[in-house]
C-alpha cells in the first residue's frame, strides 16, 4: 500500500521533524480511525490489513471434521440451529461488520445469485458479532434474502477460529478474519476459505458446490 504523504512544496532540509513520542495532528488520528474501520472490509481489503499468521492461515478447524454446532438468531429474531440443516449443503460465511464496503460487496454478490444456491438446495448463513437490530437494518437496506446471524457473545466466531487479534497502522484490535466454511450434507467441513475476496467469493462457492456434486 502506498504511504500517504503531505504536500510540502519545495524540499527544505531544515524543516523540523516531529519528535519521537509527540502527539500526531488530529487529522492523522481521524484518518487512522477511518482506515481501521475499513481494514479487512474494503473489496480486496486483505491486502490492506496485517493479521497474525495463525489467523490468516488456519482457523484451527480441519476439512473433514464435523462443523461446530450452534444456535443463533437472525435479523428477524428467528433461531437457526446448524444441525437442523443436515442433508443440505451449507455456506457459513463470517464477515467483519454490517454495512461496510467489503461486507456489502460480499453480501450483495450472494444476493444477486441466490437463486443459483436455491437450485442447488444450498443454505447461506452469514455470521458477524453485530446485533439482531444491526442485521435487520443491513438486510432491509440491501434486500438480503438469507439469514444474518448475530453472534454477539462471540462464541461461534471463536469456535470457528475466526475471531482474533489484528493489526493496522500500528494499532491492535480484535475482529473477525473474513472466512467462509462450506459444510456438506453430513455436517462435515468440505472446504475452508481463509482469505475471502468479496468480489470473487460467490462465483468461487458456486463452482465448488457443483464440483462437489451438489445438484439439489
Amino acid at each position: 500500500m502506498q504511504r500517504l504523504s503531505a504536500r510540502t512544496g519545495s524540499a527544505n532540509v531544515n524543516q523540523p521533524r516531529m519528535a519521537v513520542g509527540a502527539s500526531r495532528p488530529w487529522r492523522w488520528t481521524v484518518l487512522g480511525v477511518y482506515l481501521t474501520w475499513c481494514n479487512g472490509i474494503l473489496p480486496g481489503g486483505s491486502a490492506m490489513s496485517t493479521a497474525h499468521a495463525s489467523e490468516q492461515e488456519s482457523t484451527g478447524l480441519q476439512v473433514g471434521q464435523l462443523a461446530p454446532d450452534f444456535t443463533l438468531s437472525d435479523q428477524s429474531g428467528t433461531s437457526h440451529h446448524l444441525a437442523a440443516y443436515r442433508g443440505q449443503w451449507v455456506l457459513v460465511y463470517c464477515y467483519p461488520k454490517d454495512d461496510t464496503p467489503g461486507c456489502t460487496t460480499e453480501a450483495c454478490g450472494l444476493r444477486d445469485r441466490f437463486a443459483e444456491f436455491q437450485k442447488l438446495k444450498a443454505v447461506v448463513l452469514g455470521i458477524s458479532v453485530d446485533s439482531v437490530e444491526s442485521h435487520k437494518k443491513f438486510s432491509d437496506k440491501f434486500k438480503l434474502p438469507f439469514p444474518l446471524l448475530a453472534d454477539t457473545q462471540k462464541q461461534v466466531v471463536q469456535a470457528y477460529g475466526v475471531w482474533g487479534e489484528k493489526q493496522f497502522v500500528g494499532k491492535t484490535y480484535m475482529g473477525i478474519a473474513r472466512t467462509s466454511f462450506l459444510i456438506d450434507p453430513a455436517g462435515k467441513i468440505a472446504k475452508i476459505y481463509p482469505k475471502v475476496k468479496p468480489e470473487e467469493h460467490t462465483d468461487e462457492i458456486l463452482k465448488d458446490l457443483i464440483q462437489f456434486g451438489a445438484n439439489g
